[in-house]
């Protein structure tokens, strides 16, 4: 099989400090475990920020610039940068610094959808933060929204306007059919990168047959013009991901995903699920492929043309 794209979520925006205690939340901190992860082999860094101060999830581009400029300088790896951000964060707060940063690659989720991570709040006793235990009781009654006017001017914004690509992330089997509606509107071309997410309430659950029918789907919908990544939340990572790789897909790990490196065990960065994730594949006969490969593989603009 061809290479495979190892894609690494640093910190993300739903799990909260008082879960791990090695959930990066400073700049200092999410810029360690990026370059960590790099070295380990992963070609794609997929970024949040927080405020590291408290932890919390953030849309200020100063946050995000307390990491960028380090990773730029100290590895190769593309920065993805998350339009998703927090659901309870506006379009355009989300927007703000990848607008500015006009990078390579950004995420983009397609759809809006319940976003629910309540039931995380029932495992955590000892809380760090005032916010934390509002924050995931709350979402039961939460939306994250993206409807197809927001999905259309994340594309123009950051794909027509300042050249980035994007990992189209897809929670459900009518977010193929939306990116085919924007493929065929003309704001998006391919190849299409497609990451399916599996696991989080309010989405696909982390059924094998569920990824096989989004690999059909997909098939028929885009043809030879697209690849596809698989992240599955909590426990379902690994096992997910792995299937994902045996079906000549790729892979994304990290603890913006899953805070576990096995059963009741926390992982202590990134880099050791990146590692875990680099093992399997190569017994399985896949090799990871550089972030320049990863750049070509996926029609990227460069390092060089952001403003990072």
């Amino acid at each position: 099989m061809a290479g495979i794209i190892i894609t690494c979520a640093l910190t993300g925006s739903i799990h909260t400090p008082s879960m791990s205690p090695h959930l990066p939340v400073t700049g200092e901190e999410i810029a360690a475990e990026g370059l960590a992860a790099a070295e380990a082999g992963a070609a794609i860094l997929h970024l949040h920020a927080r405020d590291p101060d408290t932890g919390r999830p953030s849309a200020d581009p100063a946050h995000f610039m307390g990491f960028l400029p380090q990773l730029k300088a100290g590895c190769d790896a593309v920065l993805n940068l998350s339009t998703g951000g927090s659901a309870v964060m506006s379009l355009d707060e989300r927007l703000e610094a990848p607008k500015r940063a006009a990078p390579e690659m950004a995420s983009l989720n397609m759809g809006t959808m319940n976003f629910a991570l309540y039931p995380a709040a029932e495992r955590i006793t000892d809380w760090q933060h005032a916010w934390e235990k509002p924050f995931l009781e709350n979402s039961d009654d939460l939306v994250f929204k993206n409807t197809p006017r927001d999905i259309a001017r994340i594309l123009t914004d950051l794909g027509q306007e300042r050249g980035a690509r994007f990992e189209f992330e897809c929670y459900d089997l009518s977010h193929l059919y939306m990116l085919r509606h924007f493929a065929d509107r003309g704001l998006v071309t391919p190849p299409f990168f497609i990451q399916f997410v599996f696991g989080v309430l309010g989405g696909m659950g982390p059924d094998p047959e569920n990824l096989t029918h989004m690999v059909r789907i997909a098939d028929k919908l885009f043809g030879a013009d697209y690849l596809f990544s698989v992240l599955a939340a909590g426990r379902h990572q690994i096992p997910l991901v792995t299937m994902a790789a045996t079906m000549g897909g790729h892979v994304r790990v990290g603890l913006e995903d899953n805070l576990t490196i096995a059963k009741g065990q926390l992982a202590r960065s990134n880099a050791e699920q990146v590692a875990k994730i680099r093992r399997i594949v190569e017994e399985l006969g896949r090799s990871p492929v550089s972030a320049e490969d990863a750049r070509d593989m996926l029609g990227l603009k460069g390092a060089a043309a952001t403003e990072l």
